[in-house]
């Protein structure tokens, strides 16, 4: 397929987005969005608390909680003032109260799904500010025969389909 050179460095930047958030480096994927799509967190605020809250987190998951606290008062606290975000905070804040935060009741949120859900948003987020499809066909059409392929083991019962695996489908 041949795209526009400002397609492929739009992907580029934002996989290198993906990959920084996803290692934990979050300011620097808060840094490379703002270049990429210059107001999208702005006018987006739950993306952005997701994203200050993956850097809150590795602030807390490295043991940093005197940083982590600073950061949590400069840069969290506005959203405070937003009854939707209050929760969040608290248990963002209720990590720094254990030895051992990935034995907390909130050890979900240093989870590495909860830091790909973030990453996923904010994908779909750039995809949509740069007035692209938030999902790739290839993803869509996958979507879609994994759906049509579940209706028809429904219909079938245990005699149906096997379940469909994309590594098989990619094999054959």
């Amino acid at each position: 397929m041949k795209q526009p050179a400002d397609c492929l460095e739009d992907m580029d930047k934002r996989k290198r987005i993906f990959h920084y958030a996803l290692e934990g480096n979050a300011l620097k994927a808060i840094e490379l969005t703002e270049e990429l799509a210059h107001d999208l967190l702005e006018n987006n605020k739950d993306l952005h608390f997701g994203l200050l809250s993956l850097h809150f987190i590795e602030l807390v998951c490295t043991r940093k909680c005197t940083e982590a606290l600073e950061f949590a008062q400069s840069k969290l606290t506005p959203f405070g003032k937003v009854q939707k975000y209050v929760e969040k905070l608290e248990d963002f804040m209720a990590l720094l109260a254990y030895e051992e935060p990935e034995k907390s009741p909130m050890f979900h949120l240093l989870s590495l799904e909860y830091r790909q859900q973030v990453v996923d948003s904010l994908n779909r987020a750039i995809l949509a500010h740069a007035n692209r499809p938030s999902y790739a066909a290839m993803e869509r059409l996958i979507q879609q025969a994994t759906v049509v392929r579940q209706c028809l083991n429904q219909d079938h019962g245990k005699d149906g389909f096997p379940p469909f695996s994309l590594k098989d489908f990619l094999k054959g």
